[in-house]
């Protein structure tokens, strides 16, 4: 048997962070779910809110709010706190604001004795993941962002709705940073073991402008949605939950998070969307794929990218 329970605190309970709590309530996913943020008094009616639908939960699940001080005994600290995206700006944009909210949340969590694992959602993710390493001073390996989690599920979903297959079936990943640089790995994009290439060539119907169309869907899906509802939180929080499933259920799970690079891709010192085998000590591996020309210098230019926007604000 188990000697204790799991804990995930989640610092900041706007959009994403409620949405995150509400799902992870919906899946059963830990026993202990603590609730932080400026706002009390709306922290403290979340708490209250999701306590009522307890006994529709799979599992039962301890949900109070709290402070930075029950992030002692936490297994998961998640990160979901900072400035908005609002309409017009890019993810990018956010950088300044957000690094200094984080480097306030993340000396606090430290103070308490906290030795789980980092997860990260707010915008520049790849950005402030690497400030929360540079903060916490904890190992790369248990500080993770949520990367191009969503834009690969984004992408499996058009896919599957292109080809009228279950997106479950999809295999495919969008790389790089979570914003505007990302791009599609096409040479290992896959439905049931057979290169996307193949099921275009076999079928008249179906046309590379028309996949070349749906990556930029997938790439400004952000933009269409804040557009028209004022910000997206839902699929992202679906993500945050999958991840913590992987961490707290030690899967070994392959999935596109925010990784430091040592030498992989060609590349270090950055935070950036890749694959990566996600399991109860953070990041056991990064997976390596074998790019094509295009694809390298497309993924090196989101390095250059990150690289630069992020050099006047972290220091090393």
């Amino acid at each position: 048997m188990r000697s204790r329970v799991n804990r995930v605190v989640l610092i900041g309970t706007g959009f994403v962070g409620s949405s995150y709590s509400f799902a992870l309530l919906n899946q059963g996913v830990t026993e202990e779910l603590v609730l932080v943020d400026l706002n009390k008094e709306k922290s403290e009616g979340d708490a209250m809110d999701l306590n009522h639908g307890m006994p529709f939960a799979p599992s039962p699940t301890s949900i109070w709010f709290g402070d930075y001080s029950d992030c002692k005994d936490a297994d998961l600290v998640v990160i979901t706190a900072g400035a908005n995206q609002k309409p017009g700006e890019t993810r990018l944009d956010l950088v300044e604001k957000n690094t200094k909210i984080f480097k306030s949340i993340v000396g606090q969590v430290m103070e308490s004795g906290f030795d789980g694992i980092f997860l990260v959602a707010t915008n520049p993710v790849d950005i402030l993941t690497y400030a929360v390493w540079k903060f916490s001073g904890l190992p790369k390996e248990r500080v993770i962002g949520s990367g191009t989690i969503l834009d690969t599920a984004r992408f499996r979903y058009l896919l599957g709705e292109y080809f009228k297959v279950d997106t479950r079936n999809v295999h495919a990943y969008i790389i790089g940073e979570h914003g505007d640089t990302e791009l599609p790995v096409w040479s290992h994009a896959d439905i049931a073991g057979k290169n996307i290439d193949d099921w275009i060539s076999k079928e008249a119907a179906y046309k590379q402008e028309d996949l070349d169309s749906l990556f930029l869907n997938v790439r400004d899906a952000a933009y269409q949605i804040i557009e028209r509802k004022g910000a997206t939180y839902y699929g992202i929080a679906m993500g945050l939950v999958r991840l913590t499933k992987a961490i707290l259920q030690n899967e070994n799970s392959v999935l596109t998070v925010s990784a430091y690079l040592d030498g992989q891709y060609g590349h270090n010192d950055v935070y950036i969307g890749v694959p990566a085998i996600v399991n109860r000590n953070g990041i056991r591996d990064i997976v390596e794929l074998n790019l094509s020309k295009d694809e390298q210098d497309k993924f090196t230019q989101s390095v250059k990218v990150l690289k630069k926007t992020m050099e006047p604000v972290i220091k090393n």
